[in-house]
C-alpha cells in the first residue's frame, strides 16, 4: 500500500530551497527573465522611435518639395553646399554613420556587445538620423528604411545594456529586421529580410522570442500611425499567359539595372582606380561635385527629388511618366549614395524599380499597366538588394496585389539570376566590409 501511495507522491517535495533556486533560473532577476524582457521592450521601443524618424523624414520631404517650388532655381547652390556639409560633418563626428545603415548592422554580427559602443551605439545612430533628415531637406535621393534598420538594432543593444544581459547576433537580426517592419508596415517583410539579407546564411537559430520581436515592432509602428498600405491597396493581377511574357522580361531589365547599380556603389567604395582614390582624397569636393549633379537632375526634371514616393505611386496607379524618369532617378540615387551621405537606398530603389516598369509599359501596352510597374519594382529591387523574397513580400505588401504574386516570384527569381551577370557580389555585404569592428567612433575611414 505505502508503495502505490509512493508511486502518486512528488519525487520532489516543493521546499523553499527549490523555490529560492527556481527564482534564480527563471525569475525577475534571472539572466533568461532579462533577456526576454530586453528583446520584447526592445521591440515596443523600435516601433515607436521608427514611427518617429519616418514622420521627421516625411516632414523634411515636404518642407524641402515646398522650398523647391518656390525657389526653383535655388537649389542649385543650396543642395551642393548642403552635400559638402553634411559629409564634412559625418567624416568629422560620426563617421560610422555614413552610408545606409544596413552594411553596419551585418558587420556588428561580428562582434555585437562592441558594436553597441561603435557601429550601432547612440551616439552614432543620433547622428545618422539628424544627418538622414539633413539629407532630406537638401533634396537627397534617400530613403529612411536602411537607417531606420541600425536605429532599430541600436535600439535592440541599449535595451540589452540596460538591462545588463550579452546581446546575440541573432537579437541583433531581430532589431534591424523589426526596423523594415516597422519603416513599411510589413512584418513579413521584415522577417524574410532578416533571414535573406541581413544574416545570409543565418546560422544563428531562429526563436519565437526573435520572431516576436520583428512582429511586435510592426505592430507597435501600425498602433500609431494607423492601418495603412504603404502604395494603397493596388490589387494588381495579370493573367497567367501575360505574365509567362511580361515576368522574364521585367526581371532581366530590372535585374541587369539594379545589378549595375551595385556594380557602381561597390567600385567607388571597394574600388582602386583614379577617380575613387580621388573621392577618398577629396570626400568634401566629391560630395559637392556629386550634389551639383543631383540637383542638375532635380531642377531640370523636377520629379527625381528625395525618396520618389509620389512619383512611384503615380506610376503604380497607372499615371504616365516620362521615360527618361528611371534612369534619371537611378542615376541621382547612385549620385546621392556615392557621395558619403547618411541615407538609404530602399525607397529611392523602389522609385527607379517603378521607373523600369514604366519603360516597359511600352513594350506590352495591352497589359494592366500598375502590374507592369510592380513587376519592374520588384525586378530592380531584386537586381539592388539581391533578396527576391524580400523584395516580393515588400511589394505585396505594400500594394495589396496578392493576386500578382506568382509572377512577383518569378520575376524576382530571374532579376536576381540577372543582377549577378553584372555584379557577383551583394551589395550590402560587400559594403559591410568597409565598416571592420575596429573601428572607434571618432577615427574615420581614408
Amino acid at each position: 500500500m505505502a508503495g502505490i501511495i509512493d508511486r502518486f507522491l512528488p519525487a520532489r517535495r516543493w521546499t523553499p530551497a527549490r523555490y529560492r533556486a527556481l527564482l534564480r533560473a527563471r525569475g525577475p532577476q534571472s539572466v533568461q527573465f532579462r533577456t526576454r524582457a530586453a528583446i520584447l521592450i526592445g521591440a515596443i521601443l523600435i516601433g515607436i522611435v521608427a514611427t518617429l524618424f519616418a514622420e521627421a523624414s516625411d516632414w523634411a520631404g515636404a518642407t524641402f518639395a515646398r522650398y523647391a517650388a518656390t525657389w526653383h532655381w535655388l537649389p542649385l547652390a543650396t543642395t551642393p553646399l548642403t552635400f559638402m556639409g553634411l559629409v564634412w560633418i559625418t567624416r568629422r563626428y560620426a563617421p560610422l554613420a555614413r552610408g545606409s545603415g544596413i552594411p553596419q548592422v551585418i558587420a556588428a554580427q561580428a562582434n555585437p556587445n562592441l558594436a553597441t559602443r561603435t557601429l550601432i551605439s547612440i551616439r552614432t545612430v543620433a547622428a545618422k538620423a539628424v544627418l538622414t533628415i539633413g539629407a532630406v531637406l537638401a533634396g537627397a535621393s534617400v530613403g529612411r528604411e536602411g537607417p531606420t534598420v541600425q536605429l532599430a538594432a541600436a535600439v535592440m543593444g541599449l535595451t540589452h545594456r540596460i538591462v545588463r544581459v550579452p546581446l546575440r547576433g541573432g537579437v541583433l537580426i531581430a532589431g534591424g529586421a523589426a526596423g523594415v517592419a516597422a519603416a513599411f508596415n510589413t512584418p513579413l517583410a521584415g522577417l524574410l529580410f532578416a533571414i535573406e539579407e541581413l544574416a545570409s546564411a543565418y546560422e544563428q537559430r531562429v526563436t519565437l522570442l526573435v520572431l516576436a520581436a520583428i512582429v511586435i515592432a510592426g505592430m507597435v509602428a501600425q498602433s500609431v500611425q494607423g492601418d495603412y498600405i504603404y502604395f494603397g491597396a493596388i490589387g494588381a493581377h495579370l493573367p497567367l499567359l501575360s505574365a509567362l511574357i511580361v515576368a522574364p522580361v521585367a526581371g532581366v531589365a530590372g535585374g541587369l539595372a539594379g545589378g549595375l547599380f551595385s556594380r557602381i556603389m561597390l567600385t567607388m567604395a571597394l574600388g582602386r582606380n583614379r577617380l575613387t582614390r580621388w573621392s577618398r582624397a577629396h570626400p568634401v569636393r566629391f560630395a559637392g561635385l556629386c550634389g551639383i549633379v543631383v540637383a542638375c537632375l532635380g531642377v531640370g526634371t523636377g520629379l527625381t527629388w528625395g525618396t520618389g514616393y509620389s512619383a512611384a505611386r503615380a506610376m503604380i496607379v497607372g499615371v504616365d511618366a516620362p521615360a527618361w524618369f528611371g534612369p534619371a532617378k537611378l542615376l541621382a540615387t547612385a549620385a546621392t549614395a556615392i557621395a558619403g551621405l547618411p541615407g538609404g537606398i530602399f525607397a529611392p530603389s523602389l522609385a527607379v524599380g517603378a521607373g523600369v516598369g514604366n519603360l516597359l509599359r511600352g513594350a506590352f501596352p495591352g497589359e494592366p499597366a500598375s502590374a507592369v510597374v510592380i513587376l519592374g519594382m520588384v525586378a530592380y529591387f531584386a537586381g539592388v538588394v539581391r533578396a527576391p523574397l524580400t523584395a516580393v513580400i515588400i511589394l505585396s505588401e505594400t500594394t495589396a496585389s496578392r493576386g500578382l504574386m506568382l509572377p512577383m516570384f518569378a520575376t524576382a527569381f530571374i532579376a536576381d539570376a540577372a543582377s549577378q551577370w553584372v555584379c557577383r557580389e551583394k551589395l550590402y555585404h560587400g559594403l559591410s566590409r568597409t565598416f571592420a569592428m575596429t573601428e572607434t567612433p571618432t577615427s574615420p575611414r581614408p
